[in-house]
């Protein structure tokens, strides 16, 4: 997988809470200044060149949906950050969390629990 550009991720963050759309969509859904119909149409382009949207066709329409879920783009992203920035270490990550955001250690403790709570949910299924 590929990391996104700024304007990649943009448009992917659409697509994941839109779902299936055409370019004319997105545009719609965007504040003014709206860019024009070429510049987002490249970008959807890029987009599934890097495998991350396909379309289907209707007639000379374009209908793009999303191959790469939000949470897969998420997790791919947060290995990076963790591999780039904390020396592959989640610890280190945590460690600057708690630290910059000043956090308490009954709410680290919250944060634990909450995590050993979806950790057996998920070991459940």
């Amino acid at each position: 997988m590929q990391k996104l550009t700024k304007a990649e991720e943009e448009i992917m963050q659409m697509f994941w809470d839109k779902g299936p759309s055409l370019v004319s969509a997105l545009i719609e859904e965007m504040s003014d200044p709206k860019p024009p119909h070429s510049s987002v149409s490249s970008i959807v382009r890029i987009l599934e060149k890097k495998g991350f949207i396909d379309h289907k066709t209707y007639g000379k329409t374009y209908e793009y949906f999303p191959l790469i879920s939000k949470k897969e783009y998420s997790k791919f992203s947060l290995k990076k950050l963790v591999t780039n920035y904390f020396e592959g270490s989640v610890n280190e990550l945590v460690s600057f969390l708690v630290k910059e955001n000043d956090i308490s250690l009954s709410e680290l403790e919250l944060i634990k629990q909450d995590v050993a709570k979806k950790s057996s949910q998920h070991k459940s299924k």
